[in-house]
């Protein structure tokens, strides 16, 4: 369970880092990539136009302008490559945005040999735009590919932002051709046809543009192009698109179109700012809420998962603790009170089943029932144990009571017969009293073991020692075949009272033994020594 949380919690914490990596990589793509190219893309624009002007009319003046626009391009140029180039943008950039930024900058090393050649007027104003064209151009290409936060409307806005500095570069564009051509004081055919087309596309961009913008951004630009400077800026295209094509004078003077042309495109770059910056505002409330979503998920989720861990830890070691005590109890009972209860109870002592077997303190769950079935376990093994015992001791008991009344029975035949055999005289009858009284007294040897066997004292028993001949003398008396039996002299050795009764038991069942299991016709001699 803890696996499978974790498990959840990660997809979960990559999924919302994901996105503010996305964040992460956006703003540093936007900070190393996208904001030191925007000054570069004015500056390019800036030294085309100065570029097709030197080519139009080459005075010391527009030469002076020209180089330094190459002064300031040039700088941006190692200030963009430097940071295009840097890990950062390597890292947080995709492999088709290193592309592109790599074709930006063979572009951009390009630049060299366009330069040389307008210096050396060895191309004409047609070519020079075209080249500067192209590397603006790597640029846009850049634009299309280089980050994005992953929430539509914001794309969208920052896609329309792109075409209206798209829009920007057709002006641009527009301005570079007539720059040259009001230096030059004249118009190619081809000139005049490149023109038209470039406003024929910056208008149809224009109108599908405002189309897609939102509605507070389709008035803040529906205003700027229906206001003052771009009224006067299509009054001054639309003279120049009409105007006759085989004709080299120029429709417009530098005088009114250069102004007209600073003011739209000044106007359209201070637009697009601002909409930079509500797009940024607009993007604010999406960036707090990846950082939320990164806090709440990797934050509050950890939290969670570090307690679930913690519970789970401190459940664990409680039921462990459950568990170490079951074990505890039950191997106590098996190796320990079990044991002592049985022996206790074989020595006849009385076993409190209530004091033996006491109830472990577990609680309601799973494992406390399973330690209650314990408890009624070991209750019923030791209850079972002292019924067992108790059953044994009775059926001892009976048994015992038999081997009393039998013995009682033969004790009183042999006095009996010790009576008619001091009465008859008759050598016959003497010799079957005897066998008689031999029977007899086997009977009652075979009671005292029932009585020895079931823990009890014999009733025979003695006070003082008595001396080891009369011992086993009285020991060949329990045998049926006596008369195989040849006692030989003992010495003066005597046995302890207490002791007689067994030691002619085990006397008497040696002696039978060495009886049955030999010839009939040998003798059995009982010897022994003191050592």
């Amino acid at each position: 369970l803890l696996l499978s949380l974790i498990a959840l919690w990660s997809f979960a914490a990559w999924v919302t880092l994901r996105d503010g990596l996305t964040l992460l990589g956006v703003q540093t793509v936007d900070s190393r990539i996208a904001a030191p190219s925007e000054p570069l893309l004015l500056a390019l624009q800036e030294e085309r136009r100065f570029a097709t002007a030197y080519l139009g009319a080459p005075t010391a003046a527009r030469k002076e302008a020209l180089d330094a626009s190459r002064v300031t391009v040039d700088g941006h140029v190692s200030a963009f490559t430097q940071s295009a180039r840097s890990w950062q943008a390597r890292l947080a950039g995709s492999n088709q945005a290193q592309q592109r930024t790599e074709a930006a900058i063979a572009e951009l090393d390009a630049l060299p040999g366009i330069r040389d050649a307008v210096d050396r007027r060895a191309t004409d104003r047609g070519t020079a735009e075209a080249t500067y064209t192209r590397a603006v151009e790597t640029l846009f290409q850049m634009y299309d590919v280089i980050g994005s936060i992953g929430e539509p409307g914001i794309e969208a806005d920052t896609r329309n932002l792109i075409n209206l500095y798209r829009i920007r570069e057709l002006l641009s564009r527009e301005d570079a051709l007539l720059a040259g051509v009001t230096a030059a004081g004249r118009i190619t055919p081809e000139e005049h046809t490149r023109f038209s087309q470039l406003v024929a596309a910056q208008r149809f961009f224009t109108e599908r543009i405002l189309t897609q913008l939102r509605p507070e951004d389709r008035e803040l630009f529906g205003g700027l192009f229906s206001g003052p400077e771009f009224t006067q800026l299509r009054t001054l295209e639309d003279r120049v698109a009409v105007s006759d094509r085989d004709s080299t004078r120029p429709a417009v003077a530098a005088q009114e179109w250069d102004p007209a042309a600073g003011a739209a495109l000044t106007g359209l770059q201070e637009a697009v700012l601002d909409g930079g910056d509500a797009v940024v505002e607009r993007s604010t409330p999406f960036a707090v809420m990846v950082v939320v979503r990164l806090v709440l998920a990797a934050g509050l989720g950890l939290i969670a998962v570090i307690a679930s861990i913690v519970v789970s830890v401190t459940t664990g070691r409680a039921l462990m603790a459950q568990l170490t005590r079951l074990r505890e109890a039950a191997r106590r009972l098996s190796d320990e009170r079990l044991p002592t209860v049985v022996e206790r109870l074989g020595r006849g002592e009385k076993v409190d089943v209530a004091a033996e077997a006491p109830p472990l303190e577990v609680g309601d769950d799973e494992i406390g029932q399973v330690g209650q079935a314990f408890n009624r376990v070991q209750e019923t093994a030791i209850r079972t144990a002292v019924e067992q015992a108790e059953l044994r001791r009775a059926v001892r008991d009976v048994f015992l009571s038999l081997a009393r009344r039998t013995q009682g029975l033969v004790h009183r035949q042999v006095t009996l017969l010790d009576g008619m055999e001091r009465e008859e005289e008759s050598p016959d009858k003497l010799e079957d009293l005897f066998r008689i009284d031999h029977l007899a007294t086997r009977m009652r040897r075979n009671a005292e073991n029932l009585i020895v066997l079931s823990g009890a004292s014999p009733g025979r028993a003695w006070r003082r020692n008595v001396p080891m001949l009369d011992v086993a003398r009285a020991a060949t008396q329990e045998v049926e075949d006596y008369t195989r039996v040849q006692v030989l002299p003992l010495g003066s050795v005597g046995l302890a009272g207490r002791a007689v009764s067994d030691v002619i038991h085990l006397l008497a069942e040696l002696i039978e033994n060495a009886l049955t299991f030999s010839p009939p016709q040998t003798q059995v001699e009982v010897r022994g020594q003191l050592v």
